[in-house]
C-alpha cells in the first residue's frame, strides 16, 4: 500500500468490481446493510448497500481486527445506544 496504490478509501466502490461483495450484517433491517469485500492484498473494503456506486472505505487487516474485537467487547455500543 503506497502513495501510488490505486486502491484507497473514498474511491468509487464500483472501481473494486461487482464480484465478491458480501452482506455479513444484513437481516430484517429494511435494506440498510454494510457490504464487505476482501481485497487480494488482505485489506477490506466496506460500502453502503443502498449506494453501491458510492465511496468505499478501505481498511487494513489489522484495522479490521481491532474494530471487530472492540465491537465484540462492547466498545462500540455507544454508537447505537
Amino acid at each position: 500500500m503506497s502513495s501510488t496504490d490505486p486502491v484507497h478509501s473514498g474511491m468509487p466502490a464500483t472501481d473494486l468490481g461487482t464480484e465478491g461483495w458480501h452482506r455479513p450484517w444484513s437481516g430484517t433491517n429494511g435494506g440498510s446493510c454494510v457490504e464487505a469485500k476482501r481485497l487480494p492484498d488482505g485489506r477490506v473494503a466496506l460500502r453502503q448497500s443502498r449506494d453501491p456506486e458510492g465511496p468505499a472505505l478501505v481498511y487494513t487487516r489489522d484495522e479490521m481486527i481491532a474494530f471487530l474485537r472492540g465491537a465484540k467487547s462492547g466498545e462500540a455500543d455507544f454508537l447505537v445506544t
